[in-house]
């Protein structure tokens, strides 16, 4: 039942993103210009979307199952590192580069916004880095003698 309340709770999101504009790279842009032709109309689609998540984590705290009997699994990292900065830096660059992030990138292929393809596929490159990044990462860390000598 879970792979069923799955799918439809991506169509919902894709149909969503589409509602508000968010697959349009042009809409996007507009949002993001500030000192040129703002369009301030994706602020209320954001801020309708923090009011939602802040509902539902307030509720999904209370919770140790889901609805469909799922354990509940929420993050539990609270620290503002150079890791998470530096992601959100990244990440903020190709939002206003593209005019995509991830999910409405996604929708906009399916949509036939050939860029959107030529996104996911540097988004998928730039995650294939990191990975083989943090795995040298954690290999070296692992592979140092820590300072007591043993």
């Amino acid at each position: 039942m879970a792979p069923v309340f799955a799918f439809v709770a991506g169509l919902t999101f894709g149909l969503g993103l589409i509602v508000a504009g968010m697959a349009n790279p042009a809409k996007i842009l507009a949002f993001l210009d500030i000192a040129g032709t703002w369009d301030p109309s994706l602020l209320f689609v954001m801020a309708g979307a923090i009011a939602v998540g802040l509902v539902a984590f307030a509720v999904a705290r209370r919770r140790t199952s889901s609805v469909l009997g799922l354990p509940m699994q929420l993050p539990t990292a609270r620290a503002i590192d150079l890791r998470l900065v530096g992601g959100s830096l990244l990440f903020g660059v190709g939002w206003g580069l593209a005019g995509f992030c991830p999910g409405p990138a996604i929708v906009a292929l399916g949509a036939g916004y050939g860029k959107a393809g030529a996104f996911i596929v540097a988004m998928l490159m730039g995650m294939a880095a990191v990975d083989l990044i943090e795995r040298k990462r954690v290999r070296s860390e692992s592979e140092t003698p820590d300072a007591s000598g043993a």
